[in-house]
């Protein structure tokens, strides 16, 4: 491929630049116009992140910020025109992601308030809950916080501690934290600013004549602090302070002390408490009504994956921008120093996560397409199953999205040097911001779990009752007959598998189908394998308990290589709809890099199981240095596309070089 730039030294020509608006074309899909709006606004408000400002002056710009953006239309497309919205769930998630190019704080308060506390009234509320407060929430009228995670319990949901105990006496709810452990903990919104808080609880309740019993965790609407902002009566909160990044959001901690609040107050799409205490739900498990109802809150999960890649596609162009014009040691019988971006250590340090970026930036915006798709349905007509395949997929790219997220910025700070560690060159500022992505939203090991587990279960409506010990069982009982659930039929996938051989030693590696076929074999070996050592819990002599803790690291394993597997598939998709040629061969090039760097990171493995042979291996490690010697004429071009507002790089150590 010949250079987009007329020497190494040379920014972005005008056919660089035009190939730059293709590729951006491509990256920006279906929501662009939304991306553009965001981007603008980014770019003439300087919604960066900053230094040198105290707690409560972050926390009251960025609430002032979140004010402005109502008038862009966003936060109220993610509610239903029937409930107050504009009904454009594919705009409100992309255009929380746009803001990663700009403040983190801004971003996570902003999906605090209109996805996390918004999507819990839209999603597990009724028409009562719908009129009183999503036009408010909308308008910011109404501040509200997600209350989901205790200091005792995050990532295990289901055995949350606070309760809600009905009182039919009074047709109230009795809010209630019994343990320390029960506080609420880290949530967003709960220091200040919130009003109220979506509060999920263990519901206790009987009918007449009945023990109350638990019915599962539930949400309820429950006020938090008057008008002045004190905490009401029973409500005390306290302020997390200082954390990693992040100083815009205020955290906070909840406790309750038997704090009283009105039957109606329960979100009650899912379970609901007549005036006598009777409860009734039209889903008879409280294990698959459980997860029922988290499964209508995985927007949040979807733009939480979404968000960390902008920031980390954002660090790149740093990196990269920075990359292409500070020099450092004169080359051997040359006049001038060398670029960063000419050392073949420097091209791997970076290009290999670009060619990542690209490939999971197009898996994301397939996920929020179906996030879309499914949410804007007529909710009788949605099946449970594509629900439940959309659960998975999220998990699986926030997981993969996350982390690829804090590897790419914690590499471009360090590829920066000195400069890159200035908060005046924001890098370290969007490394501490973007650390906790990882974890909250679902903590990645346990999503990358959550992901392998479904695939050994093929979605088996049987395994959303069990516990590990009941799972560990029912996949022993299969194991001799486990399936790999593949992603639904791609026919330009299929194409490619049927058109390369089925031996991938014998083909090309810049095959697509060789590319796809390797990854899939490797997922199927892993799946295969972990429900061999699973089948071990039939023996009478096994723990079940035991054989879980002793798989779990092949488990993550399973899931990693099916996260892979699932992007490379989308990656390839897309490219055959791209019709412009020049940027067709680009994009080809882009997913070689980004396929021969995913093998060569897992080199040990393919060779330990026989996947490739030891020539082939030498290959691929060939291969990284040959493709970026490749793309090295277009990484200006590469990270334009991205579409980071100039405001974002206009950096210190960017400028006079």
């Amino acid at each position: 491929m010949s250079p987009e730039t007329s020497s190494a030294d040379a920014g972005t020509d005008d056919t660089g630049a035009d190939l730059a608006a293709r590729l951006r074309t491509v990256l920006d899909g279906r929501w662009a116009a939304t991306r553009d709006t965001v981007r603008d606004h980014i770019q003439t408000h300087a919604l960066l992140p900053q230094s040198g400002l105290s707690l409560d002056d972050y926390r009251a710009r960025v609430l002032g910020q979140m004010k402005e953006m109502v008038a862009l239309g966003f936060p109220a497309a993610g509610f239903r025109a029937e409930h107050g919205g504009t009904g454009d769930v594919g705009a409100a998630v992309t255009a929380i992601e746009t803001i990663g190019y700009g403040d983190l704080s801004l971003m996570v308060k902003a999906g605090v308030q209109w996805g996390l506390f918004g999507g819990a009234i839209e999603n597990l509320g009724t028409a009562r809950h719908h009129d009183e407060y999503v036009r408010g929430l909308i308008d910011l009228d109404v501040l509200g916080c997600f209350a989901m995670t205790e200091t005792g319990h995050g990532s295990d949901v289901q055995h949350l501690e606070t309760t809600a105990t009905y009182r039919p006496d009074t047709e109230e709810f009795e809010i209630h934290s019994p343990t320390p452990n029960s506080r609420k903990d880290y949530i967003g919104g709960a220091a200040a600013h919130a009003r109220y808080a979506a509060v999920f609880a263990q519901l206790v309740t009987g009918g007449p004549g009945e023990e109350p019993v638990g019915r599962g965790v539930h949400c309820f609407v429950v006020p938090i602090r008057d008008a002045d902002g004190a905490d009401l009566p029973g409500v005390t909160t306290s302020d997390c302070g200082y954390k990693g990044g992040l100083p815009g959001v205020d955290n906070g901690r909840i406790s309750f002390d038997h704090v009283r609040v009105p039957r109606a107050n329960l979100l009650n799409r899912y379970g609901d408490v007549a005036a006598d205490g009777t409860y009734s739900s039209p889903i008879e498990s409280d294990n698959r009504r459980f997860f029922t109802m988290l499964g209508t809150l995985v927007r949040g999960r979807v733009t939480v994956g979404a968000s960390a890649g902008a920031a980390g596609r954002f660090g790149l162009a740093l990196a990269v921008n920075y990359a292409l014009v500070r020099r450092q040691f004169q080359a051997p019988g040359g006049d001038g120093e060398l670029l960063l971006m000419d050392y073949r250590t420097h091209q791997r340090r970076l290009l290999p996560l670009v060619a990542r970026a690209y490939a999971f930036a197009l898996a994301q915006n397939e996920v929020t397409a179906e996030l879309h798709d499914l949410q804007t349905a007529d909710p009788d007509t949605v099946d449970p199953a594509d629900m439940r395949r959309l659960e998975t997929k999220a998990a699986a790219i926030k997981a993969g999205h996350t982390a690829l997220a804090q590897r790419a910025i914690s590499e471009a700070r360090e590829a920066c040097g000195g400069a890159g560690y200035l908060s005046e060159n924001l890098l370290p500022l969007l490394r501490g911001d973007i650390d906790v992505f990882t974890t909250f939203e679902g903590d990645n090991l346990v999503l990358t779990q959550l992901v392998a587990k479904q695939q050994l279960t093929s979605y088996a409506d049987d395994i959303r009752d069990l516990d590990p010990v009941g799972w560990v069982r029912f996949v022993a009982n299969m194991a001799g007959s486990v399936a790999l659930e593949k992603t639904a039929a791609r026919q330009v996938v299929q194409t490619l598998l049927d058109g390369s051989d089925e031996d991938p030693e014998n083909s090309a590696l810049t095959h697509p189908g060789t590319q796809l076929r390797l990854l899939r074999n490797r997922e199927d070996h892993l799946t295969r394998t972990v429900a061999g050592r699973l089948g071990r819990a039939r023996e009478d002599d096994a723990d079940p308990v035991a054989v879980f803790t002793d798989t779990q690291d092949h488990l993550i394993k399973v899931g990693q290589a099916h996260i892979e597997r699932i992007v490379l598939e989308t990656f390839v998709e897309v490219i055959g709809r791209v019709q412009d040629r020049e940027t067709r061969r680009l994009l080809k090039r882009v997913r070689d890099l980004f396929v021969y760097s995913v093998l060569e990171e897992d080199l040990s493995w393919f060779l330990m199981h026989r996947h490739v042979s030891v020539e082939r291996a030498k290959a691929v490690r060939r291969g990284v240095n040959e493709l970026c010697a490749d793309l090295r004429p277009h990484a200006q071009t590469l990270v334009d596309a991205f579409g980071v507002p100039p405001v974002g790089l206009d950096v210190p150590m960017l400028r006079h070089r």
